[in-house]
């Protein structure tokens, strides 16, 4: 069936998976996954473990497992995020998809997952199909202005090549930039998170992809500073505090 989605917008079941009367339950489990990947637990057996004990749907459990990481891995991220402000003049390497479904979700009424590493992380999956939607403007032009704001001067897209409308979307951000008189460069790779994964020291990565943030050098949460600077209130999922405030 083909997809005609005009929106990123929420899931039908959303407003009451993640109804505030939810949350204590999936920070509940979003700690006890930490606690299992902490002592080396498998991450599947882990996560189909706290999802049968909380007994949470597959919405859910992708929730949870997008919110958690052990301590090692949140310290060793939180090591490597930057901003252009702290590396002037380094070039930035966009994760594409990654950033541009965060930003359109945001505007589309999504859920937002605020996780453990500090990364803002949408609920939207692309999985060799995407379709330019209502908000695709409106999300490359706020991401703009981010890296305006920030003063980037090179900017580098990377798109999955396999990827359904990646050529629409390259021509969207060739477009785009020329309107606004930007340094964009955009490439179509078949491989684009091995690209990103391996970038060079001087190479600050925008991404909000878990693997991706444990091993590129400089790692840039473009995708949360643009939805924080967007009008009204985009639909955040806080997972990362104490259940027992909720109580």
């Amino acid at each position: 069936m083909p997809d005609r989605r005009r929106h990123r917008g929420a899931h039908p079941e959303d407003a009451r998976l993640f109804a505030d009367d939810a949350l204590p339950r999936l920070r509940r489990a979003v700690g006890d996954l930490c606690w299992l990947l902490e002592r080396g637990y498998p991450p599947r057996a882990a996560l189909d473990l706290v999802g049968n004990h909380s007994r949470l749907t597959e919405r859910q459990r992708l929730a949870v497992r997008r919110c958690a990481c052990s301590d090692a891995q949140r310290a060793e991220r939180l090591v490597r995020t930057t901003t252009p402000d702290s590396m002037p003049d380094a070039p930035v390497w966009i994760d594409g998809f990654n950033v541009v479904t965060s930003v359109e979700s945001a505007l589309g009424g999504g859920v937002l997952l605020l996780s453990r590493d500090g990364a803002l992380r949408d609920m939207a999956s692309v999985h060799g199909s995407y379709r330019l939607v209502e908000e695709t403007h409106a999300a490359l032009i706020a991401i703009a202005e981010t890296l305006e704001r920030r003063r980037v001067r090179r900017c580098r897209w990377l798109l999955d090549t396999p990827v359904s409308n990646s050529g629409r979307l390259k021509t969207t951000l060739l477009d785009l930039a020329h309107e606004r008189g930007l340094a964009w460069e955009v490439e179509l790779n078949r491989f684009p998170d091995r690209a990103l994964e391996c970038a060079p020291e001087d190479v600050i990565v925008a991404s909000a992809d878990s693997r991706i943030m444990d091993r590129a050098p400089h790692s840039w949460q473009l995708a949360r500073e643009t939805i924080e600077g967007l009008a009204g209130k985009p639909w955040i999922v806080d997972l990362t505090g104490d259940p027992s405030d909720d109580e």
